[in-house]
């Protein structure tokens, strides 16, 4: 096969063992050797290695988690209890400015890409006590758990600069909010799409590398060169083989030399070559890793403009299915948790959650539930309000 290597060890002589019988010198030394390609090179699984393999480098990647995190983020938002909604709450305050340095846009898009690069997002509440007056989104890959002796976790560890700060959990409202995915196989760490989809995140940098390499040769499998042996030479010397890989390395490769004529001589002949049936399929196998990539994220190809794809019969569809199927679960998971921690430190309780009715993309489907729960007579006033989210109409009014 090309590109392997056979080698026959040569025959050993054998030794007379004590009592005249024969006796190999070495076990293998009859066996044949064969030299294969090697094992798949697979990229390493932790958080820091994914992060940096499937978003900072890797553009479907890097998309769909900008995209998921950026919608979520922008969510317009309701704070509610069983009585009322609130225009004005000291909670929607604080998220409104959570600390010095982010708005409540960039806050939530921090907790939200964290959750979706490593299945965890960690946040910091400061403050003496109450609720709290700063918020702080922490990088997970900083931050370990630290079980108790019956399972449940005791303490939070971040390290940083060679120093660890320890964040205990005791009595009263904990000072790190922790946000997990669903792991099977895993009590205290959630499971990211980063890891579901490093397969194949794999394929498609490895296929945009050689697509690399390929431009970097003239953007195609450009040919071959011939020796006919002119003046009966069998072969070229070390020189003019060196003088030949010169002048098609500086001379011929690279974009900046695409299409610059070659001047043959000595024997030599150009023998120009098309793509190959395996070299026309790598596209296709990089669309086909991007499609996995994106169904990992629970982005529809459609909207990162992946082609091939044909599941919705229009954009406005995928992106209905986009924020029903990807963006409002993940912002439920997420804005529960927060509303649920803030309550512990303010001391009551209350509902935070999306505006269904402000979402662009919902307003076809929110329009025609207003209009069939508006005209279902059988339903009170206030059942109607409670399926669509409100609070009931006498509690709101204060009666």
């Amino acid at each position: 096969m090309f590109g392997q290597k056979k080698r026959v060890a040569k025959d050993v002589p054998a030794a007379k063992a004590p009592g005249g019988f024969e006796a190999k010198a070495s076990a293998a030394g009859g066996l044949i050797a064969w030299a294969g390609g090697g094992r798949v090179a697979w990229s390493p699984r932790d958080t820091v290695s994914l992060t940096k393999t499937g978003f900072t480098a890797n553009p479907v990647g890097f998309r769909a988690v900008k995209l998921i995190a950026e919608a979520a983020a922008a969510l317009p938002l309701v704070l509610q209890d069983a009585a009322q909604r609130f225009e004005a709450h000291p909670a929607l305050s604080l998220l409104a400015r959570p600390n010095a340095a982010q708005g409540r846009a960039e806050f939530l898009e921090a907790a939200y890409g964290q959750l979706l690069l490593t299945g965890n997002a960690y946040l910091e509440a400061v403050g003496p006590g109450g609720l709290p007056e700063e918020l702080h989104v922490l990088r997970s890959d900083r931050m370990s758990l630290l079980p108790g002796a019956d399972g449940w976790p005791v303490a939070y560890d971040y390290a940083v600069g060679g120093k660890k700060h320890r964040f205990t959990l005791g009595e009263g409202p904990a000072a790190i909010c922790h946000v997990k995915s669903f792991h099977p196989q895993d009590d205290h760490y959630g499971l990211s799409p980063l890891q579901a989809a490093a397969t194949a995140i794999d394929v498609h940098n490895a296929a945009s590398r050689w697509s690399k390499g390929l431009l970097d040769n003239a953007a195609r499998p450009s040919g071959a060169i011939v020796y006919r042996g002119a003046d009966g030479q069998a072969a070229l010397s070390q020189d003019q083989y060196d003088r030949l890989l010169f002048e098609m390395e500086s001379q011929h490769q690279g974009a900046r030399n695409a299409g610059r004529p070659m001047l043959l001589e000595g024997g030599l002949d150009w023998k120009p070559m098309g793509f190959s049936p395996s070299d026309m399929e790598f596209q296709k196998t990089k669309e086909a890793a991007a499609r996995e990539i994106s169904v990992a994220f629970g982005v529809p190809p459609m909207i990162l403009g992946i082609p091939g794809d044909a599941t919705y019969a229009n954009y406005q569809e995928a992106n209905r299915a986009f924020y029903r199927l990807t963006v409002l679960p993940l912002a439920a998971k997420l804005l529960a948790a927060l509303a649920d921690w803030l309550g512990d430190h303010a001391g009551e309780r209350f509902e935070l959650r999306p505006d269904l009715d402000q979402i662009a993309a919902l307003s076809a489907e929110r329009e025609s539930q207003w209009k069939r729960i508006a005209a279902a007579d059988f339903l009170s006033e206030d059942e109607k309000r409670r399926l669509l989210g409100l609070p009931p109409r006498e509690a709101s009014l204060g009666g």
